[in-house]
């Protein structure tokens, strides 16, 4: 098969990698918004770059990799949409729910596959959680935590793009939250810092949230969140159950110290991003995306998965800053059936 991606950045780069590798990938084309990047890529992985976006669609393939900036996202699934072609795509679909609705819409009347690139939901670690908690090894679930803790800003002209931490950051841990638990948020109540860098301040995000969520069952989840962890990246999900409690990202590359005289020691080699914690995922999700367009296994992450982890960030940006619990059923844009 041909398969063509769309951005050749960081997370384009190591898709291309992992599709370029595949036995069931025939062949790539490649394109960036600037085209020696996507160039440089494809002459290093002997496969072919395109000047642009069109050539992707004229020039023919059997499926579409997206991992553009944001903003591009809605218009490019609706275009592989209209032209009958199977997406894979990075969250979010969009920065809105009504751009993540019209794209879905284009989907939902093409009859199209749309699958998200939520990796979290191909680590080792939170499958190993969602197994716990569906076998009920951990008994009534009454607690979860999660956290995402970057070691590092980003750059300050790309937090305006960004959404916002609820939407770009926390939405993973919103998402692999009703993955693991298998159950919806209700209400939520979240708030945030802006005392960091002033480049927050200036681009209207915070460099650091939290929020509390109620889950349908009535468990509660905290998930909280910061750019400016120095020790480096974090990522965890515990979850605590009435027989047994489980932890996900708690390793010896894990960025914490312990003050107890006997705790383990700090970590030699703590992670220094998602890239390199996530590695593995992010191959694994793509060999799954090849997997659907073989037919060989259903949609693991369709497009109204997405949209529900968006409300839920949309959520907490709406009690943020009215400073106020905040019901699902208040953000509109409800589950469809899965499709794809």
């Amino acid at each position: 098969m041909r398969i063509g991606v769309i951005g050749t950045g960081r997370i384009g780069t190591i898709h291309a990698n992992t599709l370029s590798r595949h036995r069931e990938v025939g062949s790539l084309i490649l394109t960036d918004a600037d085209p020696a990047r996507a160039q440089g890529l494809a002459h290093r992985l002997g496969e072919t770059a395109a000047p642009g976006v069109d050539e992707i669609f004229k020039w023919g393939v059997d499926a579409v990799v997206i991992t553009t900036a944001t903003a591009a996202h809605a218009e490019l699934i609706g275009r592989a949409a209209r032209s009958g072609l199977p997406v894979f795509c990075e969250k979010p679909i969009a920065l809105d729910l009504p751009g993540t609705l019209a794209a879905l819409a284009e989907v939902e009347a093409a009859g199209t596959v749309l699958q998200m690139g939520f990796m979290r939901r191909f680590d080792a670690g939170y499958t190993g959680a969602r197994e716990a908690v569906r076998s009920g090894r951990l008994g009534r679930l009454h607690t979860v935590r999660a956290m995402t803790s970057d070691q590092s800003p980003p750059p300050p002209e790309w937090l305006p793009l960004s959404g916002g931490l609820f939407r770009d950051t926390l939405i993973h841990d919103f998402d692999v939250l009703r993955w693991v638990t298998g159950r919806e948020v209700v209400d939520v109540y979240a708030t945030g810092s802006d005392a960091g860098p002033a480049m927050f301040r200036e681009a209207g995000d915070i460099d650091t949230g939290a929020a509390l969520l109620t889950l349908d069952d009535g468990t509660l989840a905290t998930a909280t969140a910061t750019r400016l962890n120095g020790a480096g990246y974090d990522v965890r999900m515990e979850l605590a159950g009435e027989r047994d409690t489980v932890v996900v990202g708690l390793d010896d590359r894990t960025p914490v110290a312990s003050t107890e005289p006997t705790g383990p020691p700090p970590a030699d080699k703590p992670w220094a991003g998602f890239l390199e914690r996530f590695g593995p995922a992010y191959e694994a999700e793509l060999c799954a995306f090849v997997d659907v367009l073989r037919g060989q296994r259903p949609n693991p992450c369709d497009g109204q998965e997405a949209l529900q982890a968006l409300r839920i960030a949309e959520a907490c940006e709406v009690s943020r800053r009215e400073r106020r619990p905040v019901r699902l059923a208040e953000i509109q844009g409800r589950a469809q059936p899965s499709y794809g």
